[in-house]
């Protein structure tokens, strides 16, 4: 156990994984716990949530947790208000919310590309909606976002709901840490590149490397300059420096975890 996050209270959003091993809201919320926050864990799927709690709990962190759907402004209000009444604070709010689906305008339905923004971008606008006041009332308070480098560059796979909803998300945070700024809050994204996380075998693989997971592994690591993917834990770090307050004086950036990916592409 650490203690960079020692006494805070940390909202984590998409804190389970869909697959064994770890995602990149389950390592975050492990690692949060491990540094000494008082996590409040949420996802929409009740099982893989139980199961990050437990893992918490069973390395003797401090962990509630509670299943919501991010998208829907209700489920929202609800936790973020559950979340506040069980600890008098939010000092961290990370929005790990999202997923790609592929297709250009034409190959998207209207009904996906909406989906997309909801999923991407509406999940972290109506989370910030409701902590920001409690964070502004406390006058402090650390926002992460979670985008991607598709949101910056085009990284080869045709996911245009997807980039657009990324791209929004970086201007988004940007313009939420400007704003609040003289009222001690931070807001920041983590951008990650090609990571091999459990959604690369359930759900990646189908969608971009027609049902062949070694070889889209095999493609995804030689697109690194570093020679392969990063992992859960590569963002999961980069997400506890900018909810520390060792990144005091960072805000209205981001922080890119990519091995280089957009460094030589752009």
């Amino acid at each position: 156990m650490g203690n960079r996050l020692n006494g805070k209270v940390a909202l984590v959003t998409g804190a389970g994984s869909v697959g064994p091993g770890f995602g990149n809201g389950k390592a975050v919320a492990v690692l949060f716990a491990r540094e000494g926050a008082h996590v409040f864990a949420t996802d929409i799927n009740r099982a893989a949530l139980a199961e990050t709690a437990a893992l918490i709990k069973d390395e003797g962190g401090s962990c509630s947790y509670a299943p919501a759907d991010m998208t829907d402004a209700a489920h929202v209000a609800a936790i973020i208000a559950l979340c506040a009444a069980g600890s008098g604070r939010i000092d961290i709010l990370h929005n790990n919310v999202g997923g790609s689906e592929p297709g250009g305008p034409v190959e998207l339905s209207e009904d996906a590309w909406q989906g997309q923004l909801d999923f991407n971008l509406t999940s972290a606008f109506l989370t910030m909606k409701y902590v920001l006041p409690i964070m502004e009332k406390q006058g402090s308070g650390a926002i992460v976002n979670v985008a991607s480098i598709a949101g910056l560059r085009h990284i080869g796979n045709n996911h245009v709901g997807y980039a657009a909803a990324k791209a929004g998300l970086i201007q988004m945070t940007r313009a939420v840490a400007i704003k609040y700024a003289k009222a001690g809050i931070r807001a920041n994204s983590v951008v990650p590149g090609l990571m091999h996380t459990p959604l690369v075998e359930a759900r990646l693989g189908g969608q971009y490397g027609g049902g062949d997971v070694a070889a889209l592994i095999k493609k995804r690591d030689a697109q690194v300059p570093m020679g392969k993917m990063g992992d859960a834990w590569d963002v999961a770090y980069a997400a506890l420096y900018l909810a520390s307050d060792e990144a005091k004086y960072v805000t209205a950036t981001e922080l890119v975890v990519d091995g280089g990916f957009i460094a030589r592409s752009g």
